[in-house]
């Protein structure tokens, strides 16, 4: 099979580095801490370049396939599981830690494997909400596949729910997009969420 691609635009600089690190010396102060002592001294340039690699990421290319024949009759599905990334809540700017299954039926192409990976984290590298996430990842993995069929679930862990508030550390969020042969109550929609569990099995 011949592997087809083209390059991700790369993304525009957003961090502004010594501004950030100025901002988090002046947080320091703020809470009553010495940003001065041995153990804080170089604290905000560290938290700063944290940003920057964190909102700067560069995912590669997303969008490789191969040309792919399917076999008469054949009503081939792919699912990948277990990819997991930390993302930041855009609302207390804690971290979450979500677990992503993605399936696609093939429409004469199929995804390199790696860019499963590479499209989930070009969403997790932002301030986001896991809804969101969950629904660009299908918008990009069915635009890079050409297939309408395609499903996300995602479980989350949010720091901003285990840390704070409820403090309730065993709480978990389930998100789904089912697109196409997917959607609304069809088996193969089941079956993926059914995959997705913990040790699931179709």
């Amino acid at each position: 099979m011949t592997p087809h691609s083209t390059a991700a635009p790369a993304p525009q600089a957003q961090v502004d580095v010594p501004l950030v690190a100025g901002i988090y010396r002046q947080l320091l102060l703020a809470l009553g801490e010495d940003p001065d002592r041995p153990g804080l001294k170089d604290t905000p340039e560290r938290v700063a370049a944290w940003w920057s690699e964190f909102l700067d990421h560069e995912p590669g290319r997303t969008d490789t396939v191969f040309a792919q024949e399917l076999t008469a009759g054949s009503d081939q599905l792919v699912v990948v599981r277990g990819i997991t990334v930390w993302s930041l809540c855009e609302h207390h700017l804690m971290p979450m830690k979500l677990e992503i299954t993605i399936g696609y039926r093939p429409a004469g192409q199929v995804l390199g494997l790696s860019k499963f990976a590479r499209i989930v984290a070009a969403h997790a590298h932002q301030l986001q909400v896991q809804e969101r996430i969950v629904d660009g990842v299908a918008a990009d993995t069915g635009k890079a596949t050409g297939s309408p069929d395609v499903g996300v679930v995602a479980e989350g862990e949010h720091l901003c729910m285990s840390m704070r508030g409820v403090k309730q550390g065993q709480a978990r969020t389930l998100s789904y997009n089912l697109g196409g042969a997917f959607g609304g109550d069809s088996p193969l929609g089941t079956r993926l969420v059914m995959l997705a569990a913990p040790g699931g099995r179709a």
